[in-house]
């Protein structure tokens, strides 16, 4: 039921979700949210988004243990710190707490990625997180002697990495149309970014969306636009707005199958005019500080 056709490629959405309550996990499942993100990362994360208002996980080893029983639908995805000395070691525990997939940040050279395959060794699924210029310059060497089990492109750390203003500059300037051809070609799946619900965001999402399907992504992380449990913690209310959101974002899909090649070209456009528009204001805001 989630499944669009554009230039031969067959899309079934997979998103992504990131909580370590596991009221919240039991909620983003009951909708058909694919997978629930325990996120350890930490190492580095502070000084390289100071200032910024990202999410900084406080989560720990012990989210995995409790949130895992609770999913038979939703895969449980652990996103661990950078490729270090002690990363043997902390892949082992999260397997061992019952990770499905893991997630490699910050990666920086083939050496990262084999080593990181290496230690997981077949025991869970293989996310690398693309998100910085050294991991896209090395990309090409990656994709031919290593495999892993998919790609994600992290917009983030990417625009910082590239010294740009605004995250989806990534989208209208091309680096991930040229990064996701790299990844189509070499069979591996792929995703980027994240959006919040449909209707709302700085980018609209249902234009990410549509650009997800333009460029064969088909996994995708669910913001906090989409549902901040931080500002919301009352467990009725989530349960709404996952409801209210994951149909919205279903409807949104099922528009995707009536959308044409100009269609598409014309919300790449769209897209590229708003970024301008934004990162034109961001600097305006700047210059008057």
């Amino acid at each position: 039921d989630k499944v669009s056709v554009y230039n031969y490629y067959i899309i079934v959405m997979k998103y992504m979700y990131i909580t370590n309550n596991p009221k919240v996990a039991a909620i983003a499942q009951k909708y058909g949210v694919d997978r629930i993100w325990v996120d350890l990362e930490t190492y580095g994360k502070e000084e390289r988004q100071r200032g910024m208002n990202t999410v900084k996980s406080q989560h720990c080893i012990d989210d995995i243990r409790r949130i895992k029983p609770l999913l038979s639908t939703s895969e449980m995805l652990v996103r661990v710190n950078a490729w270090h000395d002690k990363s043997e070691t902390e892949i082992d525990e999260v397997i061992k707490a019952g990770a499905d997939l893991i997630m490699l940040p910050m990666w920086r050279s083939l050496s990262d990625v084999k080593g990181f395959i290496d230690a997981v060794d077949g025991r869970a699924k293989t996310v690398l997180l693309l998100e910085t210029v050294e991991a896209e310059n090395c990309l090409d060497n990656v994709l031919s002697v290593c495999r892993p089990d998919e790609i994600h492109i992290g917009l983030n750390d990417l625009h910082l990495s590239y010294c740009l203003t605004f995250m989806f500059e990534l989208l209208s300037n091309g680096t991930v149309e040229r990064i996701c051809s790299k990844l189509r070609e070499s069979g591996i799946p792929y995703g980027f970014g994240g959006i919040a619900g449909i209707g709302s965001g700085l980018l609209p999402a249902q234009k990410i969306l549509k650009e997800h399907f333009r460029l064969g992504s088909d996994r995708v992380i669910l913001s906090r636009g989409f549902c901040n449990t931080s500002d919301i913690i009352n467990l009725t209310e989530i349960d709404r707005v996952f409801d209210v959101n994951m149909k919205k974002l279903r409807e949104c899909e099922a528009e995707m199958l009536k959308c044409t090649q100009d269609d598409f070209e014309l919300n790449k456009r769209e897209i590229a005019q708003c970024v301008n528009s934004i990162v034109a204001e961001i600097k305006r805001n700047r210059s008057e500080i």
